[in-house]
């Protein structure tokens, strides 16, 4: 008995040494992310806000309190930046997404014939470096370039249209570029939510006679909310954050006409004379309009009921 009563102690506590070990091997794969990310993550994040509040030279840096702040309101260079950055977001955003809507649902028809060369095709623009695609559209958006000559050829244009130096068409531009690359990106995300939708819906609707446009309203829409809301966000993020288009094929002009919010921050930090503390500060306009688009983005699109 009591060689039964030892044995099954023991057997206790291999039991919760093997429990123990399971539970420190897991602590430890989360350790790791973490320690990764509070030092090469939320460490800077905290160091920048910090150096928001300073101004100065190099390691000469005095604290100025919110005077880095107040400035954002009379600097014209940043006034026009942030209109810049909005009239992207504002533009290219919803047809981007509405785009990459569009062709998630022909995209999603078993009708259709060669939908993984499709998909592929419309994915691919996503995986290209950013820095080489966008100096391809220069090259193809220069007045000499491939898309005037294309234009003038069909008779739709009668002289070459300054898509880098004009003022308008320059962010006519950037907002095509931005559209063909990302809007693959976007398109898999409602491509992957279309195919989760049970298909038996559109068929009692079908049978209710609904046909194929009010079925995108009152079916797909509405089961898309969420993934939508997620897309909105995450583009509204990645737009304020545009910075490797405006550079490589406008440098921010003509006259700072395209330049974004990140192109300025770059600009303080090494074109002009550093100033690496009112960079900082206007990294962070960039955090407090994130939060305030999402904020609104989520008050209007998501779920009432919470």
């Amino acid at each position: 008995m009591h060689t039964e009563k030892a044995g099954l102690n023991q057997h206790i506590g291999k039991s919760m040494n093997g429990r123990t070990r399971i539970r420190l091997t897991g602590w430890f794969f989360m350790l790791v992310p973490v320690v990764m990310i509070s030092v090469f993550y939320f460490y800077p994040m905290v160091q920048a806000l910090l150096l928001s509040f300073k101004s100065g030279r190099g390691s000469n840096l005095q604290f100025v309190g919110l005077d880095n702040y107040t400035r954002l309101l009379s600097d014209t260079t940043f006034l026009t930046a942030v209109k810049n950055t909005f009239i992207y977001l504002l533009i290219q955003v919803p047809v981007m997404l509405v785009l990459a809507l569009f062709i998630a649902v022909l995209l999603n028809d078993d009708r259709l014939r060669f939908k993984g060369f499709f998909r592929t095709a419309i994915f691919l623009p996503t995986v290209t470096s950013l820095v080489a695609y966008s100096v391809v559209f220069k090259y193809m958006f220069g007045a000499d370039g491939i898309v005037n000559k294309f234009l003038v050829k069909l008779h739709l244009i009668q002289e070459p249209i300054q898509w880098i130096t004009d003022p308008f068409w320059a962010k006519i531009t950037i907002i095509i570029a931005i559209t063909w690359r990302f809007t693959g990106y976007n398109m898999i995300f409602y491509l992957s939510s279309l195919q989760n939708i049970d298909k038996s819906v559109y068929e009692a609707a079908r049978i209710d006679g609904a046909n194929a446009f009010r079925q995108f309203f009152t079916i797909t829409i509405p089961l898309l909310k969420p993934i939508i809301l997620f897309t909105t966000i995450t583009s509204t993020i990645g737009t304020l954050q545009l910075f490797d288009e405006v550079v490589n094929i406008t440098k921010g002009g003509p006259g700072n006409a395209t330049m974004s919010i990140s192109q300025y921050i770059y600009n303080l930090s090494f074109e002009y004379t550093p100033d690496f503390g009112y960079a900082a500060t206007v990294s962070y306009s960039i955090v407090l309009m994130v939060v305030l688009l999402t904020m609104i983005q989520n008050k209007i699109g998501g779920d009432k009921r919470s």
